[in-house]
């Protein structure tokens, strides 16, 4: 009779990692923290004006109605939606294709003043957007651009960030590609429209986030450089709905649903560059 264990027996077992199992819970747990407010807002929109503010609350729309919706689309949300995706769609295209340019030229071009400029562009990212507020409305209004689609645009190209993430990822291009380039006899717009441009696309990705992102988000700025209700972005839009004495919960929860939906349809269209970008243009110096 043999006694004991056998060690084959447990040549197959794994031993239980208690650090693994505690991570995983601890991010269980910060997912479903980040993710209940989005969930109290799409159930939000479904409810009651009673039931949205009862104490204590109502978990699930136990009687959902979709009155809150229609309540929503008796206001101009169509054409704020248009403003908002047509201000966002251009910020983010004219952000990405400037900082490409702008990143690549610092991270590959040699000429004086390189690093300062560089060195300029990373102290603006600390600079906030409320201090330089005053000086580039009195700029926009001399130019005639304030409730214009001009001056909610062309203010935010320039962006240092933007410039910044892409000099950090064109580092990582190698050097022979360039040269190569060179020798076969592409012209610098043709190498960096075809050869460069493809290489920076997950930094691009990254980016197009951002700035769509932000520029959706943009509510002070909007409400200052805006003057009239055709002009209003849908943030802006929804804050409107706020009475001065009552305010109808369901209708603005309501709203926040509609416009979180363009920005996660954009995370998860750029979700795999977004990635890539942020962790191959965060490891260049």
């Amino acid at each position: 009779m043999k006694t004991g264990i056998n060690p084959s027996d447990l040549a197959g077992k794994k031993p239980l990692n208690f650090g693994k199992w505690i991570s995983n819970v601890i991010l269980t747990l910060s997912t479903l923290f980040f993710i209940f407010p989005f969930y109290w807002i799409i159930t939000g929109a479904f409810k009651k004006q009673t039931t949205a503010t009862a104490i204590p609350p109502e978990w699930f729309p136990v009687h959902p109605t979709l009155q809150n919706w229609s309540d929503l689309f008796k206001n101009a949300v169509w054409r704020w939606t248009f403003n908002s995706f047509f201000i966002s769609f251009c910020e983010m295209a004219a952000v990405c294709l400037v900082a490409a340019l702008a990143g690549y030229v610092l991270a590959k071009k040699s000429f004086p003043g390189r690093k300062i400029i560089f060195t300029m562009f990373v102290a603006a990212m600390a600079l906030p957007k409320q201090v330089i507020l005053v000086p580039l409305f009195t700029m926009l209004a001399d130019f005639g651009w304030v409730n214009t689609y001009r001056g909610l645009i062309l203010p935010a190209i320039g962006w240092p960030f933007g410039v910044f993430l892409m000099k950090q990822f064109s580092q990582t291009i190698p050097a022979e590609v360039i040269e190569a380039s060179k020798i076969d006899g592409c012209s610098e717009v043709r190498m960096f429209s075809t050869i460069i441009l493809p290489l920076l696309t997950p930094a691009l990705g990254a980016l197009a986030i951002f700035t769509f992102i932000g520029s959706w988000n943009d509510y002070f700025s909007q409400l200052i450089m805006t003057r009239s209700t055709s002009m209003m972005t849908l943030p802006m839009g929804i804050a409107t709905l706020q009475g001065e004495y009552t305010t109808n919960y369901g209708v603005m929860m309501a709203g926040a649903a509609l416009a979180s939906v363009p920005m996660i349809a954009i995370f998860l269209t750029f979700q795999k560059a977004f990635t890539q970008g942020i962790t191959m243009g965060a490891v260049k110096g």
